[in-house]
């Protein structure tokens, strides 16, 4: 196995001596990991990001440029309503000779978040590159060393930077929307046998409702952390209002989240696996958009993911979900309903 790059969290010793799976968790990590482990990188990278903003991300990848790196940056074009949040750094990149392109025009948006270095080092994450504490939020990045999965990544980049059809490995860890996302997300979820802890923005798609339900009806322990619902644009209240309701009416714990944005896209079944990514539990996520999830049953990364759940979930509070709880106020601005980053378009 390669050595972890500088900066890298350390696991805890539980963690198997070959273990190719390890965890960044923000906002307690930093970008700090990302940004030494591009650092280290010797040819080749390869960036796959709806939101870049962040300076020093920025500044590493046009020094490793001029260190004679191969680098590759793939950005979401423009929201659905036209703007983008990428021009600037595409400019910047470009005047620096690295070579950035749009994501592939099939989708709605690449809402993909990704990076692997040199071939060797890959990151499936959840959180954009923003400006470090701007927003700071519960996010989290699984890095792995693994070769089927890097090899799977960087096809899957190849693929969409060249306009082609991708086809996702059968029987790979790696999880692909639209291709199989909706039905992998599903078979985790059914696959848990005592406990589910989840955490996401979006709780929107009637599939992915029905799983949760249906593994609070056998008895799984469903604990559901979101954003607080007044970070909703009005025009998606009724539907996650909806979702969250029949979630709680069977028996699963809704919770919102308390002091941090939630921004995760993570699950932890029975302690034993976990998926993390950047995929909403929405329509939208599973049918019209690039998103990039991994499943892991690493010990130490599924041990920390899972004691950062019930620290979060510990410091959050039940989820009022009355029609009351939800009526504005005629003198609310509309803005003020919607954090920065909560769009339509869900981050």
């Amino acid at each position: 196995m390669n050595a972890r790059p500088a900066g890298m969290p350390v696991q805890p010793a539980a963690s198997h001596l070959h273990a190719k799976h390890w965890l960044i968790v923000l906002p307690d990590d930093t970008l700090r990991p990302v940004l030494e482990s591009i650092e280290t990188a010797h040819r080749s990278i390869n960036v796959r990001m709806f939101v870049f903003e962040n300076k020093e991300l920025l500044a590493a990848l046009v020094r490793a440029k001029a260190r004679g790196l191969h680098v590759r940056v793939m950005l979401n074009n423009q929201r659905r309503d036209g703007s983008s949040q990428n021009a600037s750094a595409a400019h910047m990149l470009s005047a620096a000779g690295v070579e950035v392109r749009a994501g592939h025009p099939r989708f709605e948006l690449t809402h993909e978040k990704s990076l692997v270095l040199d071939d060797r080092i890959g990151f499936v994450q959840s959180m954009n590159w923003r400006e470090s504490g701007i927003h700071p939020a519960r996010d989290y990045a699984v890095v792995t060393e693994d070769a089927l999965e890097l090899g799977e990544m960087i096809a899957g980049f190849d693929a969409d930077w060249e306009r082609r059809l991708f086809a996702p490995r059968a029987g790979s860890s790696l999880i692909w929307c639209p291709d199989n996302g909706r039905a992998r997300v599903s078979a985790f979820i059914d696959a848990a046998r005592r406990s589910l802890w989840v955490q996401n923005e979006r709780y929107q798609d009637s599939v992915i409702i029905e799983r949760l339900a249906r593994a609070a009806l056998r008895g799984v322990k469903v604990h559901v952390l979101a954003n607080p619902l007044h970070r909703l644009k009005p025009a998606k209240l009724a539907e996650s209002l909806g979702g969250l309701r029949i979630l709680r009416d069977v028996g699963a714990k809704v919770h919102a989240a308390r002091h941090m944005r939630l921004h995760a896209k993570m699950m932890v079944a029975d302690h034993r696996s976990a998926l993390v990514g950047s995929i909403n539990f929405s329509p939208g996520s599973f049918d019209h958009r690039r998103e990039l999830a991994i499943e892991t049953t690493d010990a130490a990364t599924v041990a920390r993911l899972a004691a950062t759940a019930r620290s979060d979930w510990s410091s959050s509070v039940r989820m009022d979900l009355r029609d009351s709880a939800f009526i504005l106020r005629p003198d609310a601005p509309g803005d003020a309903l919607v954090d920065a980053d909560d769009s339509d378009d869900g981050v």
